[in-house]
């Protein structure tokens, strides 16, 4: 069900999602989980910094609701979890359309003045 374009994110929701998502490091730890579960030392294997650092972003991401953590034996899997990126997506739908609207009603605006410069008389 949508509530003012979204679905069920309240505020707080989406602040975690775009504070998650405004850090390089962080969205690059979420596109490496789209291939599926990593543990911290593969996560944090492509990037210059520590597993600890790496365990900072983690947290931020699973605050947002974005990761999980998962126990398997002695592992413990990080996995993406999209729900909060499609709360994020649809509230960002909103102003698709908004910028859709503003620029249909710009073409009509040149198209206007296309056809007003053909049948000018100077």
């Amino acid at each position: 069900m949508k509530r003012n374009g979204y679905l069920n994110a309240t505020p707080e929701r989406l602040d975690a999602t775009f504070t998650a998502l405004a850090d390089p490091t962080r969205r690059a730890i979420l596109a490496r989980l789209v291939a599926g579960e990593a543990t911290v030392t593969e996560l944090a294997a492509p990037f210059d910094m520590s597993q600890p650092a790496i365990s900072k972003h983690l947290k931020v991401l699973e605050r947002a609701g974005l990761v999980s953590r998962g126990r398997d034996a002695q592992r413990r899997p990080c996995r993406l979890e999209a729900r909060p990126l499609r709360e994020a997506t649809d509230w960002l739908e909103n102003y698709r359309d908004y910028w859709e609207e503003s620029y249909q009603r710009l073409d009509a605006l040149l198209d206007e003045l296309k056809t007003g410069e053909g049948t000018s008389t100077e």
